[in-house]
């Protein structure tokens, strides 16, 4: 069989040919003929535009390197540094006051707040995980992490003591969310046979066979109550867990999280997404040495006071994560040779396969509301933005979707679109459901765009310079501007350290209380305990208050976290080096080697960070930035590499499959991947690590 499938003067690869074929298309009522025939044209109408968008980036690019090189370092006017980028284009006038007009959004994006899961697309397991987040035991969440305050538990099996500590403090939760009358407690509730006498009655929802469902602030809560469990039959009241409605939307991530190079990878990640848009993908993998199943969990059933059954959803509400406009791929070749953008690719495909969840066809539903769900990074601007509306206008055209059918999440992380959000927005207004803040990436951006104006502050005081608060605390004003309060989702990024759920306890509820209702965790554990800060915060009365509050001015926003002439001694250059190299090798060796896109790396104090690319873009912009100007040389950024390179190897001297760096880095592609990411930093489109990742890991594919 030929590797590529010519189809209406396009090159197809043969698996993601037959996938699409046999699999995606059946059911959906779109002819096979007229499907590939449309999606080749347009591909020709989107492609060169596409191409056009990324000129126009390097050329505002290299506007900005030539200004601030002129510059030679001299401090920076706002004024005069705001008439320059708006006489280039690159900022644009903002629209008169407007609201969004989206509809037909499900209420866990418009009109709920909780927490968001993002997970990789290409680990069947994971993505069912992240599906079935929707519900979390706060009994379970308390009793494995650090955020119950309490002793470990004993080696052995189930400690009692401990789980004396969880169910109290499961109790004392239950009695913030759902009050007893009288002052009563829920740990002196006492048998429940004859009622249990809330507060409020109007938070009782109903009941399951063994539960009470409860509602505060929007998100349920269900108390299970078994005589026969080991916990509940331990317990004055019966009560076995407290269970807590947790992720409400999920991303399934095409992208950062992902390494996803070519036809092999991309038809596994569609295929994914196909088997959650039908309810039928099945996870088999070994456990305690048996081989164990995992599904999509179904819908959960209860009868409401009058006795009439209903049900809530079992799972999470899932958002498909396309890629950016920057890469190709050689899934799909041009007429004319080249690979065709694969953001194009996702925006058809992603779309195809969600037909099956809008039209029925599978076991489970995902969208209600009859809506397809795309998140769209790293968009530069509202033309960049107007491009993806016109793209998503031309899918449901050629899919027989009706107008603004699919939605879009806008990833504020690109300075571009912070400086130009309002408008950005505007452009996409009739189906915009969704907008967030994504700290690393745009940190990376904020060094490559002012690369040539001078060194950066270290990498940890740039978390604390004026334009972070300013662009956090725009991204939810201007959101609130544009009405998107009760119509779409206003999003804070990711809490990076799974195993530190005391400390995400103490300082996430800061998310919900910008007024962001939603939030990114890293694990469904996480979900369950963030989603405790929701019932803490009302956050629709808190985007009330917030709405008054104005927008933060443009000049903090483009206040560039230059250095000013901070002179770092030689030990702080070092352990900054050795900081950065470290986060970059232990990322990399694992995308380049093994095709993992998404873990828990090792920091260099041994503490697990969830890293993606992101991580990685910020790390490798940071260093190339300090030898850019002086602040250390290549020789000292090569031994930090070396050096970095051993400790790696060490932090990863268990996995059977790793390959070490450090005795050979010259023959390690992994390595050497690292390595340019940083001596060709400089040159890299927007700082963006895909075309060195990608480049490096198909060479890796192709040795075998």
């Amino acid at each position: 069989m030929s590797k590529y499938i010519s189809q209406n003067g396009i090159q197809v690869a043969h698996e993601l040919f037959d996938f699409i074929n046999e699999r995606a298309l059946p059911g959906t009522g779109v002819d096979q003929d007229h499907f590939w025939s449309g999606f080749s044209k347009l591909l020709a109408q989107f492609a060169s535009r596409n191409s056009e968008l990324l000129v126009e980036r390097q050329t505002l690019q290299s506007k900005i390197d030539d200004w601030h090189i002129a510059r030679k370092g001299q401090p920076i006017d706002q004024s005069e540094y705001q008439d320059f980028l708006r006489e280039i284009g690159y900022l644009v006038e903002e629209p008169a006051r407007f609201a969004i007009t989206t509809e037909n959004v499900d209420p866990e994006i418009a009109t709920i707040a909780g927490p968001q899961l993002v997970v990789p697309s290409l680990n069947d397991r994971f993505v069912l995980n992240a599906a079935n987040a929707r519900w979390g035991s706060l009994y379970d969440a308390f009793y494995g992490t650090d955020a119950l305050d309490a002793p470990p538990a004993k080696p052995g099996g189930y400690d009692p003591e401990r789980g004396a500590h969880v169910v109290k403090a499961a109790k004392a939760i239950l009695d913030e969310i759902v009050p007893l009358a009288d002052g009563l407690k829920w740990a002196d509730l006492g048998d429940p046979s004859n009622g249990i006498p809330i507060a409020d009655n109007s938070q009782y929802i109903g009941h399951s066979e063994k539960g009470r469902l409860f509602r505060h602030n929007g998100l349920h809560v269900e108390v299970v109550f078994d005589p026969e469990h080991p916990i509940g039959k331990d317990d004055p009241s019966d009560i076995a867990d407290v269970v807590m409605e947790s992720a409400l939307t999920a991303i399934i991530d095409m992208e950062d999280s992902v390494a996803a190079v070519d036809a092999e990878d991309k038809t596994l990640a569609y295929s994914n997404w196909l088997g959650l848009m039908r309810g039928d993908l099945d996870a088999s993998f070994e456990k305690g040495g048996k081989t164990v199943s995992r599904k999509a969990n179904p819908d959960r059933a209860y009868v409401d006071p009058d006795g009439n059954d209903f049900s809530l959803p079992g799972r999470s509400l899932l958002f498909v994560r396309n890629v950016g406009h920057l890469m190709t791929n050689p899934a799909v070749l041009l007429a004319n040779g080249y690979e065709a953008p694969e953001g194009l690719l996702d925006g058809v495909f992603t779309s195809l396969i969600a037909m099956h969840d809008i039209k029925g066809l599978g076991e489970l539903r995902n969208s209600r509301a009859g809506s397809i769900y795309i998140v769209k990074p790293k968009m530069h601007g509202p033309e960049e933005c107007a491009f993806t509306n016109d793209l998503f206008d031309a899918v449901e055209n050629l899919l027989g979707l009706d107008r603004n059918t699919i939605k879009v999440g806008v990833m504020d992380e690109e300075r571009r679109t912070s400086a130009n959000l309002a408008a950005c927005i505007h452009a996409v207004k009739d189906r915009v459901v969704f907008i967030n803040t994504g700290f690393l990436d745009r940190t990376g951006d904020e060094i490559h765009t002012s690369m040539q104006g001078g060194a950066m502050l270290a990498k940890g005081d740039i978390k604390n310079s004026d334009w972070i608060a300013a662009y956090e605390q725009r991204n939810v004003a201007i959101g609130l501007n544009c009405g998107m309060s009760g119509k779409a989702q206003i999003g804070k990024g990711m809490w990076a350290a799974p195993d530190m759920m005391a400390d995400m306890m103490e300082q996430k509820i800061g998310h919900p209380m910008t007024g962001a209702n939603t939030a990114w965790v890293p694990s469904p554990t996480a979900a369950t305990l963030h989603a405790i800060h929701y019932h803490r915060v009302d956050v629709f009365d808190r985007q009330k208050k917030v709405a008054g509050e104005g927008v933060a001015p443009l000049e903090k926003l483009l206040t560039i976290p230059f250095a000013d002439g901070h002179n770092w001694s030689d030990e702080e250059v070092e352990r900054e080096l050795d900081n950065n190299a470290q986060g970059i090798l232990g990322y990399v060796v694992r995308w380049i080697d093994q095709g993992i896109g998404c873990s828990k790396v090792p920091d260099i104090h041994d503490v697990g960070l969830m890293e993606d690319r992101a991580t990685l873009r910020i790390s490798s912009q940071h260093m190339a930035n300090w030898m850019l100007h002086g602040v250390c040389s290549a020789e000292q950024v090569e031994t930090a590499l070396l050096r970095m390179a051993a400790k790696v190897d060490d932090q990863n001297a268990g996995d059977p499959l790793y390959r070490p760096m450090a005795p050979n880095p010259e023959a390690s592609l992994a390595f050497q991947a690292a390595r340019d990411l940083v001596f060709k930093g400089v040159e890299q489109p927007s700082g963006y690590t895909e075309p060195l990742l990608h480049a490096y890991r198909l060479k890796l594919k192709a040795a075998g």
